[in-house]
């Protein structure tokens, strides 16, 4: 009889039939609520498949309500014109899979089901954590719930976690708190959930939300804010370091070497007339964030990957504040914006983690369509936040632009998959650097690697799944923490026979004059107590007649992120050294051999990744030996340095990374990528999955970067993965100058 029932069903197109209540969705009230609480329910093992549904299982997304509210008709998705497609589930799949962790609800296993007011059921575990990003809605059939699954206090437990059932724990019901009644969402009518997918994309995308007024920034406001103010108490602590701080009057010393060091405060600067403030860079007071999120949704990133990406976005979209604002870009074959630059408001965020789970993974990879919409999303802004930043993420390699689909035309110009707007020397006045993350080991890493590089952001490499959202964490605790911007550190030489030779800073833009008497560095923002180390040389000549010698004075500017106004620091940083007639055995500082061994690294790295990529791995591999061998004779390393000690521990990582081709094709050529992105920039990223405590994982992370991962660490629910980012090290550690 069933089966001639569903035979039946299937001939009448009954199969996709979804009922919904006469009501609107927003109603809570009606006191429908009341019985459907009663279809809520956990069961363990074979109980499950007991509860009584007001939804068929056999649901399609949900339609917008109608306008006369009279009757709610279930419409079909159909797929958009980017060809990305909103949920679809499956009649059977939805009741023996989880949708979320994508493993089979199989009774008897320990694992508490959780089946909601819609009939779908969900490990206790995937929904909770769900839940926790504030989705409430149904992953499967999109259904708005009224009653959540949520855990008991975390306070009954030691070191404040939630305990949940690991699969070889028995049931613990008593633990467990079943549901919670939602309140009734309140949206905007210009804010119809229905409008994230179902409007057309404009042609100008120049309708982002307005901002926050006290912090409303426009082109005009800025430029009338560029006249430079001096500050005795700024932002930036510059400290200088000659190599030795002695030569002898007779002797010349070429290649002289001084480190110029910066420091930003953990403050930022709020603007209050002439007596500026320095306030705590909390939520409240730091600069606040433009942020588009463009996201590889092709058809590699399906299942497990797809969640994950899920989860992390859900992180980022819980921690932007309401003055922050945030927009989607979802690629596959071609690109959609699912909605436009909008504030993280409380209801920001709902409409935001709803559009992040309508994702579904199909089609090709065309990273250059979604930057293409990212960068215009930026670039046709009419407000602009103090912070603009893009961050990419993809696992495969773009098949439409730098190889098409059918693998003919292949090039290698990678800037084409940059737009040009948002070039570092593109010429716009924008700063707007994409911070790209390679997903798993068949992304290009060459290409992810040459995008941050030409836009100024960094490259992260994700070998284990189950370290994006820590990756992710770390980014945006970078980005939610800036307090200075459009830094340049201005260097001039303080005696007439000393000439500038040559500025090493890394990827950061270096000018000199022609006559080699001045140079600058510009160094752009700088995160809450982020630092950078510059090494400037000069040839010191013989001087007959006196005791001391002034060598370069240094100073800096910036702009406040907040104020909008250009801060130059009163104090000029003088760097000077003895010139007796005789000295004894010079001492190198270690701060300055320091950063020599780590810009001889990053060289090092460089020449064998050029070596490898035209084949020659058993020269790439004899290249970092060789480095290493010379970091492990330098004082620093005799010392102990922890910098030092890590960058041996790097190298020797790479060259097992570059043991044979495979493994240099797979996550060799990934990793030195995202090692030469972190250390010539000197900022954090994400490489491999290394746990090991003396791996560069942590290098250059920023007090609020660790408390963002650690943060991320400990929202996983269930058994968390065995290897993710470290808590930070602090490197490079700077004792006060002598």
């Amino acid at each position: 009889m069933g089966s001639k029932w569903r035979k039946a069903k299937l001939a009448l197109g009954m199969n996709m039939c979804l009922y919904v209540p006469h009501q609107k969705l927003e109603d809570s009230s009606s006191p429908s609520s009341s019985s459907s609480s009663k279809s809520t329910s956990i069961k363990h093992h074979h109980d499950a498949s007991k509860v009584p549904s007001r939804f068929s299982s056999d649901a399609a997304p949900l339609s917008p309500v109608s306008p006369s509210g009279n009757e709610c008709r279930p419409t079909t998705p159909t797929p958009s014109s980017s060809g990305l497609l909103l949920s679809k589930s499956s009649p059977k799949s939805s009741k023996r899979t989880c949708s979320i962790c994508l493993t089979a609800i199989k009774p008897g296993q320990g694992h508490a089901i959780f089946t909601a007011e819609c009939s779908h059921s969900f490990h206790f575990h995937c929904i909770t954590s769900n839940v926790k990003h504030g989705n409430q809605i149904c992953p499967v059939c999109r259904a708005k719930w009224k009653e959540i699954p949520f855990h008991g206090p975390a306070s009954d437990l030691p070191n404040g976690r939630s305990r949940i059932n690991p699969p070889d724990w028995p049931g613990d019901d008593a633990w467990m708190t079943v549901v919670r009644r939602l309140p009734s969402p309140r949206l905007d009518s210009t804010r119809q959930i229905s409008s994230l997918f179902n409007a057309s994309e404009p042609g100008t995308f120049d309708d982002d939300e307005v901002l926050d007024q006290q912090h409303e920034t426009t082109e005009e406001n800025v430029s009338g804010k560029d006249s430079t103010k001096n500050n005795s108490i700024g932002a930036i602590e510059v400290t200088t370091y000659p190599e030795v701080s002695a030569v002898a009057r007779a002797t010349c010393h070429n290649n002289f070497a001084i480190l110029i060091h910066l420091k930003a405060s953990h403050t930022t600067g709020g603007h209050n007339g002439r007596n500026q403030t320095m306030l705590p860079a909390t939520q409240y007071s730091r600069a606040p964030v433009d942020l588009v999120t463009v996201l590889d949704v092709s058809g590699s990133m399906a299942g497990t990957k797809l969640a994950l990406l899920k989860r992390a976005m859900g992180f980022v979209i819980q921690h932007l504040g309401p003055s922050d604002r945030l927009s989607v870009i979802a690629f596959s074959s071609t690109a959609r914006r699912l909605f436009p630059l909008r504030r993280m408001t409380e209801a920001g965020r709902q409409e935001a983690l709803l559009a992040v789970n309508s994702l579904t993974s199909n089609g090709g990879t065309n990273i250059a369509e979604g930057l293409k919409k990212g960068a215009n999303v930026m670039v046709d802004r009419k407000w602009k936040n103090p912070v603009g930043s893009i961050i990419l993420l993809s696992d495969g390699q773009d098949t439409y632009t730098v190889t098409s689909p059918s693998g003919a035309h292949s090039r290698t110009d990678y800037k084409s998959l940059l737009p040009i707007s948002i070039h570092r020397n593109g010429g716009a006045g924008l700063h707007i650097p994409v911070h790209a993350f390679g997903f798993g080991a068949d992304h290009d890493a060459a290409s992810m690697h040459s995008i941050s590089e030409i836009s100024g952001g960094t490259f992260s490499f994700i070998e284990a799944e189950a370290v994006i959202q820590d990756a992710f964490a770390q980014c945006i605790g970078g980005l939610l923490s800036v307090v200075v911007q459009e830094a340049c550190v201005k260097i001039e030489c303080a005696h007439s026979n000393l000439l500038i030779n040559l500025i090493k800073a890394g990827s950061y833009q270096t000018s000199m004059t022609a006559d080699g008497k001045t140079g600058s560095i510009d160094v752009g923002d700088l995160y809450a107590e982020e630092e950078r180390d510059f090494l400037v040389t000069v040839n010191v000549p013989v001087d007959e007649f006196s005791d001391e010698m002034s060598l370069l004075k240094v100073r800096c500017i910036y702009r406040d992120p907040i104020s909008k106004e250009m801060v130059s620091l009163q104090e000029t940083n003088e760097v000077k050294i003895q010139r007796p007639t005789i000295i004894g055995q010079p001492v190198v500082s270690m701060e300055v051999d320091r950063q020599r061994n780590r810009l001889h690294a990053a060289e090092a790295m460089a020449e064998a990744r050029a070596a490898a990529e035209h084949g020659d791995l058993t020269g790439a591999v004899s290249l970092l030996e060789s480095c290493r061998r010379a970091l492990s004779e330098t004082i620093c390393a005799r010392a102990g340095d922890r910098l030092t000690v890590a960058l041996c521990a790097e190298l020797k990582e790479m060259q097992e990374r570059m043991a044979n081709r495979r493994m240099y094709e797979s996550s060799g050529r990934a990793y030195v990528l995202s090692g030469l992105s972190s250390h010539s920039w000197q900022r954090a990223t994400a490489r491999g999955d290394s746990t090991d405590s003396t791996s560069l994982v942590q290098a250059y992370q920023t007090p609020t970067m660790t408390d963002m991962v650690t943060r991320s660490q400990t929202m996983f629910f269930g058994n968390p993965p065995q290897r993710k980012l470290q808590q930070a090290q602090s490197f490079p550690a700077h004792p006060k100058p002598r």
